[in-house]
């Protein structure tokens, strides 16, 4: 009897070098869930400032949009391998550094927003690497399960990083909590240092410039591409406002205190673990389509919030949030690297990452200068306008509509 695509996909964690990158994916997140929160909390607790808050947060941004596009070609002219294990260890150093400044009374905003900033250009060399590397460790038939996966192993960490987190600041402290940030990096490494991919697809010989260009001339070809890039420049602005800034500062002053966002935060990543698990199965014809209808059940937590509604129903809220999220990746990730070219893919994948999140920083800190002068329920109801608007827009291309899965 023929398996079902479910059972398939699970097969995947049944190969060695599979079932490593599974493991690092689910270790480090565990602790990268832990991060915000407690830096969320940590800085506010420092200055009692949402806007001081909102600077160190952004930090991390920034160093993404400042390297993503050099992160991007190395990758594609260098070891997508070599620049992960790269990315963890400079990552490793960072959240460490912030925890000892932290443990020690040393921390200062500026000080944290530098450490932010090196750790956002760790990111800026993982992310593109990554998708790139993908499918350097399984075939093309198995890329939607193997992304199913590991999105499952990232964000089902995301349940038990986040819920754990409001209890370890409350409990053991910010310092404590981003150390192990610190750790589940270096484990990390040290996992996919051990890794076997097959041998990378490198361009022929050209200067950085050129294969810059060569990147971006194969991301503006695809208008499905570059149109939900851009709308997800302004969702992104807004849920990382809302994520990162907005809920902490909510759920201090209305629900309690770090606990409470932990569990809604908790619910978000129990939501894009049942996601993952779901999109291990679906074949959808039309993923961009679909996927874009989905976007629209992201405004389901910033509303929630607003109101704000009790524990319960926000952490409902985030489940289906979360749900709706983990599909769209799976779907967006498995088109990426099904139409566009292996030997462009990291570099396609830094282009629309910068794009995703160009304005981010800029979302986060006037984020927090509105709760400061509106209010935190206006400035949710912007941040759920930020993702209906856009959304509505890409649903009117045709291209979108129409984008068809290769199998």
């Amino acid at each position: 009897m023929k398996q079902s695509g479910f059972i398939e996909g699970l097969t995947l964690l049944r190969d060695r070098d599979f079932a490593r990158l599974f493991t690092a994916h689910l270790i480090s997140y565990l602790g990268t869930a832990m991060a915000p929160i407690a830096i969320a909390f940590g800085v506010l607790d420092l200055t009692g400032s949402t806007r001081n808050a909102a600077v160190v947060i952004a930090a991390s941004t920034a160093g993404q949009i400042m390297i993503l596009l050099i992160g991007g070609t190395l990758a594609d002219r260098t070891s997508r391998h070599r620049m992960l294990i790269v990315a963890d260890t400079i990552a490793t150093i960072s959240q460490l550094s912030m925890a000892y400044l932290l443990l020690t009374g040393q921390a200062t905003v500026p000080n944290l927003a530098g450490l932010m900033l090196i750790t956002g250009m760790a990111y800026a060399l993982h992310q593109p690497s990554m998708t790139g590397f993908i499918p350097q460790m399984v075939p093309r038939e198995k890329l939607q399960a193997a992304n199913a996966l590991l999105g499952t192993a990232r964000n089902g960490s995301l349940t038990l990083g986040a819920a754990g987190a409001g209890i370890l600041v409350a409990t053991v402290g910010v310092g404590v909590t981003i150390a192990i940030d610190g750790i589940s990096f270096c484990i990390s490494a040290l996992l996919i240092l051990s890794l076997k991919p097959k041998q990378q697809v490198t361009p022929e010989a050209a200067s950085f410039f050129t294969d810059l260009k060569l990147g971006w001339v194969e991301f503006i070809s695809h208008k499905w591409l570059w149109t939900i890039v851009l709308q997800f420049s302004l969702i992104i602005a807004a849920l990382d406002a809302v994520f990162g800034l907005l809920g902490p500062a909510v759920a201090r002053s209305h629900l309690g205190g770090p606990i409470a966002w932990g569990i809604i935060s908790g619910g978000y990543g129990l939501g894009t673990l049942a996601g993952g698990l779901t999109a291990i199965r679906l074949r959808i014809e039309r993923p961009m389509l679909v996927g874009s209808i989905l976007v629209l059940f992201f405004t389901a937590i910033p509303l929630t919030l607003s109101v704000p509604m009790s524990v319960p129903v926000i952490t409902l809220s985030a489940i289906v949030g979360g749900f709706t999220a983990q599909i769209f990746g799976v779907v967006w990730y498995t088109t990426l690297q099904t139409h566009i070219p292996p030997h462009l893919l990291s570099r396609v994948s830094a282009y629309d990452h910068l794009g995703s999140i160009g304005i981010a920083p800029l979302g986060i800190i006037v984020g927090g200068y509105l709760y400061e002068v509106i209010g935190f329920q206006d400035t949710l109801h912007l941040a759920a306008v930020c993702v209906v608007l856009p959304t509505l827009a890409v649903l009117c291309v045709k291209e979108v509509r129409e984008l068809r899965t290769i199998n």
